[in-house]
């Protein structure tokens, strides 16, 4: 093997052994009917868990714009070839009482895979009922877990954002590019990514991505439920030489104006597998 490769299946081997990390995202809604206003989310989920110091020299031999249309380019490859694979999605959800122990719990794993247009279809395989305490799972944390915990940020993507070149910072055993990440402006009715990303600076590939969907309903109206997002930090392992969505976790304190509530979600992708007749085309070239 030669680096490269050596530094992937290093990542890879650690990732199948979870790395000591939990995946974990959720958007947290409270049920009681209460005048609610003040909000605040206190963020629990540690991004710089594995970072090393960062350095904000500029990048070597291109500039900043080449750098972000060589990954967003590298980004669309691992799009498009991921929806040629089938995989198993994992949700643990759980709610933890002042003591930290775990008071509710929703569990749910999904067998999916898409058809021959990119469309995804969903299994679910398992599935126990919620007990929850406090919070209930909406539409938005589906999407979570669909599409902002393992976002890829693809040439199509990257016009609706500014990424902000922070430097370069040794993750694990990868060296990497970070750059913060925030949509440039946000239309009604739609969600966006916002924190930071690092890119592989070998495969120009997202590894790590930490932060939240925005925008958040917070300030709402009386007797309305309001929709409060917690930060999530999402991992990527190796499949077949790309970097494809690994898992992700949140731990994360969400401060209502009469209780606070300590949530925890694991989302975990495992079992990729290159899919067979329909939907199988050529998958890109890393």
């Amino acid at each position: 093997m030669d680096d490269g490769v050596e530094r992937m299946a290093r990542r890879d081997r650690e990732t199948k052994g979870v790395r000591g990390h939990i995946p974990v995202g959720m958007s947290a809604l409270l049920i009681l009917f209460l005048s609610l206003s003040g909000i605040v989310a206190r963020a629990q989920t540690d991004c710089a868990d594995g970072n090393g110091v960062l350095d904000t020299a500029p990048p070597k031999d291109m500039t900043v714009p080449e750098l972000i249309q060589k990954f967003s380019t590298q980004e669309t490859k691992v799009k498009e070839a991921r929806q040629h694979y089938t995989y198993t999605q994992d949700v643990l959800v759980q709610t933890l009482n002042d003591k930290s122990a775990v008071d509710g719990q929703f569990h749910e794993i999904t067998a999916v895979s898409y058809d021959d247009k990119g469309r995804r279809a969903e299994k679910v395989t398992f599935a126990e009922q919620s007990t929850l305490r406090g919070i209930e799972l909406t539409n938005e944390d589906t999407e979570d877990m669909r599409v902002f915990m393992p976002w890829l940020l693809t040439t199509e993507e990257v016009p609706q954002y500014k990424l902000t070149y922070a430097g370069q910072q040794h993750v694990d055993d990868l060296d990497t590019y970070v750059f913060h990440v925030e949509p440039k402006k946000e239309e009604k009715n739609k969600r966006y990514f916002q924190g930071r990303v690092w890119v592989d600076n070998h495969d120009f590939q997202v590894v790590k991505l930490c932060g939240k969907s925005v925008p958040e309903m917070i300030h709402v109206k009386k007797h309305r439920p309001m929709d409060v997002r917690p930060m999530f930090v999402s991992y990527r392992q190796v499949v077949d030489g790309l970097w494809f969505p690994a898992y992700a976790r949140v731990d994360d304190t969400l401060h209502f104006q009469v209780q606070a509530i300590h949530v925890r979600e694991i989302i975990k992708f495992t079992g990729y597998k290159r899919a067979e007749g329909v939907g199988a085309g050529a998958v890109p070239k890393p």
